[in-house]
């Protein structure tokens, strides 16, 4: 689905563990829920104009830090915000950050771009709904099973989410309205925060069976009935992306690797910071295919990066993770859903890892990114076929594009 947003300074985002390893955590959750972020949606078409405040929200001046950063003015860099995300991909732009910078640095933009705009669609825009991020730890998980294992409780109670995946942890927004349905789904399906680690975890994740029933009875009924099962779940959903036409688009050429900042070098920490900092400008400035930086208050910078820009980063001895392990992004453009649909990441999750895995001769890892109007599932380049089979919709025509420079 296509992704909801809205942000103030907040807390770091929550965790969850087993329900009786933390007796306080609703009052824990509800503490770590409590900010709010902005998602912003920048067409690709009008990416230029917002290049400006996206380099003002990621390096700001000191005053700038004060005003929008909940006051973090010491130690790195990439540790003054509690959650931002900044994507490029190929369908659009977006942003996820405090939604007070979401009003001082990006509205003004909007506005007078916006009021030069002959067309009434495809503008720029920070969503009106306010969105909480959590943070889940799933420990000895793939990053597959760990999407389908904290999506699963949300999609099963109707929940609308956003999913991304760092170097580090996963994050999803969820509306801020529907905090307490999204503590009370969480906690059903075994999850619960955990204070030392300030995430919800799941330790008996691995143990449990995906497809089983989940009953929502006592939560504020959705307009429709909620999925009994996550096989009905992934039904509704692939029947939903085939009525709107919605298949997979994939460009051979986008090679990403996933990396992050370097933490374990502190004689050299100030100029491996600087380094990564100067790359960062440089792939923005000019535009990237696909770029997606995450910064949070507790980890370095998190960063899925096509592997041509790699450069930009001097000898890339900055970054850490592997420069030769490739993945493959497929993108579904959601821009025909509406903006509340639910169960889009679930659904994808099931059919790649969950229920079908037999059906695939084993199940295929992925990694998910949710932006304003689109999902996009990375892969292994050696799961690319399989993936591309499985997601599959009908007539819906699968875009691949293999041509060089393309």
């Amino acid at each position: 689905m296509p992704m909801p947003n809205a942000q103030c300074p907040m807390p770091m985002p929550p965790t969850y563990a087993d329900a009786d390893a933390n007796a306080n955590a609703n009052a824990n959750a509800d503490q770590n829920l409590e900010g709010e972020v902005s998602l912003i949606h920048i067409p690709l078409a009008e990416y230029s104009h917002y290049v400006q405040p996206i380099l003002q929200l990621l390096f700001p001046s000191a005053e700038g830090t004060r005003e929008g950063s909940g006051g973090h003015l010491h130690g790195s860099w990439a540790n003054q915000y509690p959650f931002l995300n900044v994507s490029v991909i190929p369908n659009d732009c977006s942003v996820v950050c405090p939604k007070a910078l979401a009003q001082k640095l990006f509205a003004p933009v909007i506005t007078s771009v916006n009021r030069n705009c002959e067309l009434p669609r495809g503008r720029a825009s920070i969503s009106q709904e306010d969105f909480v991020v959590i943070q889940v730890d799933g420990e000895g998980l793939e990053a597959g099973q760990r999407v389908l294992e904290l999506t699963t409780p949300l999609a099963m109670a109707k929940i609308s989410v956003f999913f991304i995946t760092t170097y580090f942890s996963d994050y999803v927004l969820v509306p801020a309205k529907s905090r307490g349905q999204v503590i009370h789904a969480l906690e059903e399906r075994g999850f619960a925060f955990e204070e030392s680690a300030e995430a919800y975890v799941n330790p008996a994740a691995h143990h449990r069976n995906t497809s089983s029933s989940s009953s929502f009875d006592h939560l504020h009924p959705p307009s429709t009935p909620p999925p009994r099962s996550v096989h009905e779940l992934q039904t509704r959903v692939m029947d939903l992306l085939k009525r709107r036409n919605i298949g997979p688009r994939v460009d051979k050429n986008i090679r990403l690797i996933q990396c992050a900042g370097r933490k374990d070098n502190p004689s050299n920490s100030k100029s491996d910071e600087l380094e990564l900092q100067a790359g960062l400008v440089k792939c923005i400035a000019h535009k990237p295919r696909f770029l997606s930086l995450t910064l949070t208050d507790s980890e370095p910078a998190s960063i899925l990066l096509e592997s041509r820009l790699v450069p930009n980063f001097g000898s890339g001895n900055v970054l850490l993770g592997s420069k030769e392990e490739y993945l493959i992004p497929i993108t579904l453009d959601l821009e025909p859903l509406p903006f509340e649909a639910t169960g889009i990441v679930c659904g994808v999750a099931a059919r790649l890892v969950g229920e079908s895995e037999r059906d695939l001769m084993g199940a295929i890892d992925m990694r998910y990114l949710s932006t304003a109007r689109a999902g996009t599932v990375m892969v292994d380049e050696k799961d690319l076929e399989r993936t591309l089979e499985a997601l599959q919709l009908g007539d819906n025509g699968m875009e691949v594009n293999s041509q060089p420079g393309g």
